[in-house]
């Protein structure tokens, strides 16, 4: 990541989402079904408006995230 994509990135987690975010409650609720949905190719964003607007802002939920992503992803692979 370059210096100007760091400084973007900050910038908009200090701006905030420009629609709706969810709460980290909400988010939690939610991750499992959102990560089913990426997985299978759907628009997740879609379907759970703000999600990705607070994972790009919360730093804890983003890494839950990543960390459940690749755990399903990985589930997903045929065995050897």
């Amino acid at each position: 990541m370059t210096e100007q994509d760091e400084s973007e990135r900050v910038v908009a987690r200090v701006l905030g989402p420009e629609g709706p975010e969810v709460s980290c409650e909400t988010c939690f609720e939610e991750l499992d079904r959102y990560v089913e949905l990426e997985l299978a190719g759907v628009d997740a964003d879609a379907a759970i408006p703000g999600l990705r607007a607070h994972l790009e802002g919360c730093p804890a939920c983003h890494d839950d995230h990543e960390s459940l992503l690749s755990l399903v992803a990985s589930d997903a692979l045929p065995a050897e």
